[in-house]
C-alpha cells in the first residue's frame, strides 16, 4: 500500500460533536425539553416477550452481506432522495402496541394537535385548529430487506407558509423515519398487536424529536432509547462499506479516533487513498457474501501498522469514533449520513440489527 495515510490532529471543541441530547433513558426528564418519558405496562409486555424468546445483544462472529442492495419496485424515487445526504441521528424503538397503518392522517392529526400544544408550553390546544404547524405521517415503500418486513414511516414537521398564495409551500422542519430492515428474527417472536419498526432516524431540532417521541410512547406503549455506535461496530462499518463498489466517484475512507489528553482531548483524522483501501479489503476477505470478525480485525490491524510506519503513531491505543466511506458516514454518538440509494438497504440491515441489540 502506498503511503496513503493523511494524519490531522485537532483539538476535540474544535470537532463537529452533536449533541446527545433529546430522549433519554427510562423516567429521566431532558434539560432542554423538560419532556418526562415513562414506562407503560405494554411496553414491558413486549419487551418481556423479546427478552425470553430471542437471542438479541450477543456480538456477531460474522455478517451477512444482504444478496440484494436493490430497492423493491414501488419505492418513491423522490422520498428515497430525501433520506440521502443528510445527517440523521439513530434511536432504537420497543415493538409499537397497536398501531395502524390505515390509521396515518389521523395520527397526523392527533401528532400535529399534541406539538402546538407542546410548543404552546401547556397551553389547551383543540385538536383540528391550524396551528401554524403540520404532522405528516406517510409510508415509505420500497424499503424492504426480506417480504416480511414492517412498511416504512416517515413522519415530518411542516410549518405552514405565511404567504398568501393557494400553492405557498410549507417548510419542512423536522423529520424522522421508522424502518426495520431484515429484522425476520424479531418479527417472528413479536405477538400480532405489536408493530415492528425497530430503528428511528431524526434530521433537525432535538426538542421536536423529543416531542415526536414523547407522543409515540404514549400512544403506542413503546420505548426509544439513542442508538449509539461502539468502535467495534465502527470498525465493522469501515471494513463493510470499503469493500462496496461504487459506480460513481469514490471518496477516501476517513477513520477518526479520539486521544485522551489532558488538559483537552485530541482527535487523529486518518484518510486512505480509496483504491488501497479496497485493494487492502480484497486481500483480507475470503469468504464471498459474508464478512467475519476475523477479517474485519486484519482489516483495521492492517491500517495500523500502515499509520504506525509513517507517523510513529500507535492507533490501536486510541478509540475510533468515526467512519467516513463512499457509502456513508457514522459516529460514535449515533449519527449517520447515507450517501448512496444502491446501498441504502445494506447500512439499514446493519443498523437494524445494532437497534434490536439494544431493546433486550
Amino acid at each position: 500500500m502506498r503511503r496513503s495515510g493523511r494524519l490531522s490532529l485537532r483539538r476535540r471543541q474544535d470537532m463537529d460533536t452533536p449533541d446527545s441530547g433529546g430522549m433519554t433513558p427510562l423516567g429521566r426528564k431532558t434539560a432542554e425539553t423538560g419532556i418526562n418519558i415513562t414506562s407503560t405496562t405494554g411496553y414491558s409486555r413486549g419487551l418481556t416477550f423479546i427478552r425470553t424468546h430471542t437471542l438479541f445483544g450477543q456480538s456477531p462472529t460474522r455478517r451477512i452481506i444482504p444478496q440484494t442492495s436493490l430497492l423493491q419496485e414501488n419505492a418513491d424515487p423522490q422520498k428515497i432522495a430525501f433520506l440521502l445526504r443528510k445527517q440523521w441521528t439513530l434511536y432504537s424503538v420497543t415493538p409499537m402496541y397497536k398501531f395502524s397503518y390505515g390509521n396515518l392522517k389521523e395520527y397526523s392529526r392527533l401528532l400535529s394537535a399534541f406539538v402546538a400544544a407542546e410548543k404552546q408550553k401547556g397551553l389547551a390546544v383543540e385538536v383540528g385548529n391550524d396551528f401554524g404547524i403540520k404532522v405528516t405521517l406517510s409510508t415509505l415503500l420500497g424499503l424492504k430487506g426480506t417480504d416480511q418486513d414492517q412498511v416504512a414511516i416517515l413522519v415530518q414537521i411542516a410549518s405552514r407558509s405565511q404567504l398568501p398564495f393557494e400553492n405557498a409551500e410549507d417548510k419542512v422542519v423536522w423529520s424522522g423515519w421508522f424502518c426495520c430492515i431484515s429484522g425476520d428474527d424479531l418479527l417472528e417472536s413479536v405477538p400480532e398487536d405489536f408493530t415492528c419498526l425497530s430503528l428511528f432516524l431524526a434530521n433537525g431540532a432535538e426538542s421536536y424529536t423529543a416531542i415526536v417521541g414523547s407522543w409515540f410512547q404514549k400512544t403506542f406503549d413503546c420505548y426509544f432509547s439513542r442508538l449509539t455506535i461502539s468502535p467495534l461496530n465502527l470498525a465493522w462499518m469501515a471494513a463493510m462499506w470499503t469493500g462496496c463498489k461504487v459506480d460513481s466517484h469514490m471518496a477516501a475512507t476517513e477513520l477518526v479516533f479520539s486521544v485522551p489528553c489532558i488538559p483537552q482531548s485530541l482527535d487523529i483524522s486518518y484518510a486512505i487513498h480509496p483504491e488501497d483501501a479496497k485493494a487492502l479489503w480484497d486481500t483480507v476477505q475470503k469468504t464471498p457474501g459474508e464478512v467475519t470478525q476475523e477479517e474485519v480485525n486484519l482489516f483495521m490491524d492492517c491500517l495500523y501498522s500502515h499509520f504506525h510506519r509513517h507517523f510513529k503513531i500507535h492507533l490501536s491505543a486510541t478509540r475510533l469514533v468515526k467512519v467516513s466511506t463512499s457509502i456513508a458516514s457514522a459516529h460514535c454518538d449515533g449519527n449517520i449520513k447515507i450517501l448512496h440509494s444502491k446501498h441504502l438497504i445494506g447500512v439499514l440491515t446493519l443498523l437494524t440489527e445494532l437497534a434490536i441489540s439494544q431493546i433486550q
